[in-house]
């Protein structure tokens, strides 16, 4: 427990410290989200189940401190602090790497306990080795990483963070500087892309080595094993790059399944070989706002129709990746595009959908930008990695 000094002396940041204080620790984050303007909400027992070491595989790598701030009683805030151990494991000039610890799950009621609850983060970190902090990332890179700084004017898309604009304020007033820049990309998919991509996507069609194939859901695990050893590689190189655990394959494989339409879905085989794949997500955040993110008393009834027919549902690609051995390549580019455009049709024709979303894609990763750029998206949404050393 710590009290901090001046104005935050009131404050006092309490340690979760069983299930009891992990379903508080969720309502309050759900109580800050409610006030926000194009907020979808999401279902409880699903964002319990992530700060739930029992049940989210992260904790069998990770080391997680969550607190709540308290003025008077009354719950003011609250941070998750954590150390994952495959992050520390990576290279430093990825980004993370040894000495690196986390904070996330970051809400507050005013200045004052925003700095309280970081300094709270801070310490535990600093007790546990680290010497400096990334945030806000939320718990693994894998889920929310960063804090949305432009893009509060709508509603986020499945699997999106959605914060306040004055948060970064704050946080950069505690002395954190940005560390790194994601973006989202909005798509109009109602109409064919440029002519340059048809002309690309057609000659990749006329080339008897590639093969653009649905995911099968018949043969789930295996196709999952395959997309994450696609990523794995293709991604291994990149700013904050943390692989997969087998029990976060499997998890993450079991969670997914519910929303994956197999034509929306791609992976890309040269000569037979799985060397690409695309991921979309029809956007689970149109059901969720329709029933407030309550499934109960009726509220499964609309989910369930949702699901099996998302008609006029956003369409999210929240990860693509190609083989690391292709990249740089105009293969590379011209699988991404086929795929693309694959999964285009199949949302536009079979959904009605008129709008897609990439990303995130790190500021620099310069192939996803160029991709991007020249399918004519438009960023949309801005989330910041911000970083401090510690001591």
């Amino acid at each position: 427990m710590t009290d901090v000094a001046g104005r935050e002396a009131e404050i006092r940041i309490e340690p979760v410290t069983d299930k009891r204080g992990r379903a508080a620790f969720v309502d309050l984050g759900r109580a800050f989200s409610d006030r926000l303007p194009h907020f979808v909400p999401q279902i409880r027992a699903e964002q319990i189940e992530l700060v739930d070491p029992d049940k989210n595989p992260f904790f069998g790598h990770a080391r997680v401190r969550l607190f709540i701030a308290r003025r008077g009683g009354t719950p003011v805030g609250r941070i998750a602090a954590h150390i994952d151990e495959l992050a520390l494991a990576m290279p430093a000039d990825q980004g993370f790497g040894p000495g690196t610890g986390f904070f996330g799950y970051f809400d507050a009621e005013d200045e004052g306990t925003a700095r309280a609850l970081l300094a709270a983060a801070e310490a535990w970190l600093a007790g546990e080795g680290m010497t400096r902090v990334l945030g806000p990332i939320s718990l693994s890179v894998w889920e929310e990483p960063g804090l949305l700084v432009r893009g509060q004017d709508h509603a986020p898309m499945v699997m999106m963070g959605h914060h306040p604009a004055h948060y970064a304020g704050w946080i950069e007033a505690a002395g954190f500087a940005r560390a790194k820049t994601l973006y989202t990309y909005d798509l109009d998919i109602s109409k064919p892309f440029p002519p340059l991509v048809q002309r690309i996507v057609q000659s990749g069609h006329k080339n008897a080595r590639i093969n653009v194939r649905r995911v099968r859901k018949a043969d789930w695990d295996a196709e999952v094993a395959t997309i994450l050893g696609i990523l794995n590689d293709a991604w291994s190189d990149n700013w904050g790059f943390v692989p997969f655990s087998p029990a976060e394959v499997a998890y993450a494989g079991q969670k997914l399944r519910p929303i994956i339409k197999e034509e929306l879905n791609m992976i890309a085989e040269v000569d037979g070989r799985p060397v690409a794949f695309m991921l979309t997500f029809p956007d689970l955040n149109d059901a969720l706002a329709k029933i407030r993110g309550k499934l109960f008393p009726f509220g499964w009834i609309t989910m369930l129709r949702w699901l099996r027919h998302p008609k006029g549902a956003g369409m999210r690609v929240p990860l693509m990746g190609v083989l690391k051995e292709l990249h740089n390549s105009r293969l590379a580019s011209q699988l991404a595009f086929m795929m693309i455009e694959t999964i285009r049709v199949e949302a536009n024709t079979r959904y009605q959908s008129m709008r897609g979303e990439i990303g995130w894609i790190l500021e620099d990763n310069q192939g996803m930008v160029a991709i991007a750029d020249t399918i004519q998206s438009k960023i949309n949404r801005e989330y910041v990695i911000y970083e401090r050393m510690l001591g």
